[in-house]
């Protein structure tokens, strides 16, 4: 906590003393790099503005020159309100946030608690890297030490095998710190919609249209990232997904989407035809979010001179016209989700499905470039696989291949309807 007045620290203190931090304060830009270049590793610097011969933006600046600093965040508190010139100056300079006084206590409790978290995660992980390493060298090692005897390689893969479940726990580990950053991160959010809300409604009369239009920008982009966020968090769930599988008459489903979707399918005018579709062992919410996404893109990225038409069908076809290593012996159902839209360049149908590629900017469309990553997911849990087919200006179709016969996961024979 960097500030010249000793009353600003101590309320500093007073606010965050009960969450059981350790404190370390600092009266100007100097002694606090003195004290980050001699002593601790901190997760958070909060420090304030104004401070006489240098002030935050310069000790901020000092402070991210140094490499083995630059990974400390730094939240500016500040009385002024500066103008964007200057609040863009403080951002350029390293801050991650800015908080006003006089300071609203359950703000600051909540911004801090967000990036302490973040840090424990972070070392966490960090730990768990060092010990894989660990490992790995080991292994290293015993192969030199016992590459002439085949007792010891045998114990050298086992020991790989361990090595590779310490992998995975780590890359779960990973999945679980994104889940719990993004799901941190909503609260923050929420408050800045709230708060821009009533700015909006209460103080109309005060705020010129100059600043009716930024606190617009503002909501817009709290509520882009909530919806980021929550894709990132059902991408996360879909990740981790084990739900054993259900019989699941598909022609209901697909209906059931078509009715939660029916304001979208009829502000466009949009005709859809679903032709007979199979029971399929698979998991109904995941299946049925599959659809939501490919029915609703098949709406969002309509021409705006014809209305919308979309099929949806299937047919089944043996695996030897469908390649998918280590599967050939498998049949599988092919159901088809086609429109007429604004379709895509061929070369882009395998991109479209990684995480947050967009081929159009957002003012075009809305959205978060995750839909079709957690389609490909949700295909990956049911052991099969999608693909694209378009040509610009000649709509897309997208096809899903789904085993006829499951060959893992728990399967129930209760039917969902």
């Amino acid at each position: 906590m960097v500030d010249d007045r000793e009353d600003n620290l101590f309320s500093l203190e007073t606010i965050l003393e009960a969450d059981g931090y350790q404190f370390v304060k600092a009266n100007s830009g100097r002694q606090a790099l003195k004290v980050l270049l001699a002593e601790f590793d901190f997760a958070l610097i909060l420090m304030d503005v104004k401070m006489p011969n240098l002030n935050g933006f310069e000790t901020a600046a000092l402070i991210y020159e140094r490499e083995k600093l630059k990974h400390i965040p730094i939240i500016f508190i500040t009385a002024n309100n500066y103008g964007e010139e200057n609040i863009f100056k403080g951002y350029r300079s390293g801050a991650v946030d800015y908080i006003f006084k006089p300071i609203n206590p359950e703000l600051l409790r909540a911004k801090v608690s967000v990036y302490t978290e973040l840090y424990k995660k972070n070392h966490q992980l960090l730990l768990q890297e060092e010990k894989l390493k660990s490992i790995n060298k080991n292994l290293e090692n015993e192969i030199k030490e016992r590459k002439n005897s085949e007792e010891k390689i045998i114990e050298l893969n086992r020991q790989l095998l361990n090595n590779i479940e310490s992998l995975e726990t780590a890359n779960k580990e990973l999945d679980r710190f994104a889940f719990m950053a993004s799901h941190d991160m909503q609260e923050p959010l929420r408050k800045i919609r709230t708060f821009t809300d009533l700015l909006s409604i209460k103080h109309r009369e005060q705020i010129d249209n100059d600043g009716m239009a930024k606190i617009k920008i503002i909501q817009k982009a709290a509520e882009r990232m909530q919806e980021l966020i929550k894709d990132i968090l059902t991408f996360s769930k879909v990740s981790n997904e084990n739900e054993p599988f259900v019989k699941t008459d598909l022609n209901i489903l697909v209906q059931e989407v078509v009715e939660e979707l029916d304001a979208q399918l009829q502000s466009k005018d949009a005709q859809i035809n679903i032709g007979p579709l199979p029971d399929i062992y698979a998991n109904p919410v995941l299946i049925k979010s599959l659809f939501l996404n490919l029915v609703g893109n098949a709406v969002k990225y309509s021409k705006t001179t014809v209305p919308p038409v979309i099929e949806v069908y299937c047919d089944d076809v043996p695996a030897d016209q469908q390649v998918l290593p280590g599967k050939e012996k498998n049949k599988y159902y092919r159901i088809f989700v086609k429109d007429n839209g604004i379709g895509f360049d061929q070369k882009y149908a395998e991109q479209i499905f990684d995480m947050f590629k967009r081929l159009h900017v957002n003012t075009e469309y809305e959205g978060t470039g995750i839909g079709l990553a957690l389609c490909k997911q949700i295909m990956e849990n049911h052991n099969g696989y999608i693909r694209a087919v378009s040509a610009v200006n000649e709509g897309a179709t997208f096809i899903i291949s789904l085993p006829i016969k499951q060959e893992s996961g728990v399967v129930l024979d209760k039917a969902v309807h």
